[in-house]
Parts: structure tokens; C-alpha cells; sequence
């Protein structure tokens, strides 16, 4: 059965659109503001805005960070889990636009996670705790990707879906 699902439709084609926007969202875009943040921080830095706080700053950001990264993980698994196809005929294309709406609001998401080291850092001037937040939302977007692997899995229970009947919006 597997060796047919690659047959029958392009996993990479599948894959390429939600991918090529989650690295955008979760690498390009916080890799961007945190080469700012470097150079903001190599120029004389930020002050500490929040004196003793930041500890405490730090603490609930890092709490945040595992509430936005379970939720991430437990929204991907529970978008996935329904038919995603319109009708047969437009399989892939249905897949891979079920792919593009269910994960884009996730990696959005899991962003969140690089923009709380940017206002951690434009709020104490600590360069390393946000290269530290950007990191983690960078494995978190790493657990969450489209593999291929869980791509075959998922076209598996589509195409028993479509056979069963079961449709999306029906």
C-alpha cells in the first residue's frame, strides 16, 4: 500500500506549500529579527526595563513557550484527524489545501514562540534568553512539520475515508 501511495500522488508537492511557510513563519522571519536584536545588542544594547522582573519575565515566557508548543501539537493532531477531502477526483488538491489551512494558523502559533524572545529581549537586553526562545520555537516547528512518513499515514486514512464515503463539508 505504500509503495502505491507514492505511486499515485506527489508527496513532495503535498508537502512544499505548508512546509515552505512554516520555514518562513519559524526560520526566516525570527532569524531575521533576531540578527536585528544582534545588532542592536553589538551597538550597546538594550537597557533592562524591567530590573528584577526579568527573572520572573523570563519564568512565565518559558511557561508560555510549552503551553504554545503542546497546543501546537495537540491543534495539528486534531485538525488532522478528519476527512480532508472534497471528492475523490480532487484528492491531492484537496489534501493539499486542507494541508495549507490546517497548518498555517499552527506555525503562526508556534512563531509566537520567537516573538516572545524579541519582547523579552527589547524588555531586559538579554540577547541569549531570545536566541533561546527562537531556538525553541524552531524544534517545536521541527515536531509539528509535514514528514513524509506521517504524509503516507495520513493519505492511507483519506483514501479510507473517501472509500467509506466520508467527505469533507458532507
Amino acid at each position: 500500500m505504500e509503495n502505491n501511495i507514492e505511486d499515485r500522488y506527489d508527496l513532495s508537492r503535498i508537502i512544499v506549500k505548508p512546509l515552505y511557510f512554516g520555514l518562513g513563519v519559524n526560520v526566516v522571519i525570527p532569524g531575521s529579527l533576531l540578527f536585528i536584536c544582534y545588532y542592536i545588542n553589538d551597538r550597546g544594547g538594550v537597557d533592562n526595563l524591567l530590573g528584577d522582573m526579568a527573572n520572573t519575565t523570563f519564568f512565565i515566557f518559558i511557561a508560555l513557550t510549552v503551553i504554545i508548543g503542546l497546543s501546537a501539537l495537540l491543534l495539528l493532531r486534531k485538525k488532522l484527524e478528519g476527512p480532508l477531502i472534497k471528492r475523490e477526483e480532487t484528492f491531492q488538491e484537496d489534501l493539499i489545501n486542507s494541508m495549507v489551512t490546517h497548518t498555517r494558523p499552527i506555525f503562526i502559533l508556534i512563531s509566537m514562540i520567537s516573538v516572545l524572545g524579541i519582547i523579552y529581549f527589547f524588555l531586559t537586553g538579554r540577547f541569549d534568553e531570545a536566541v533561546l526562545f527562537v531556538v525553541l520555537s524552531f524544534i517545536v516547528f521541527q515536531l509539528v512539520r509535514p514528514r513524509y512518513g506521517s504524509l503516507k499515514k495520513l493519505i492511507a486514512k483519506q483514501q479510507k475515508y473517501v472509500e467509506e464515503g466520508k467527505f469533507l463539508n458532507g
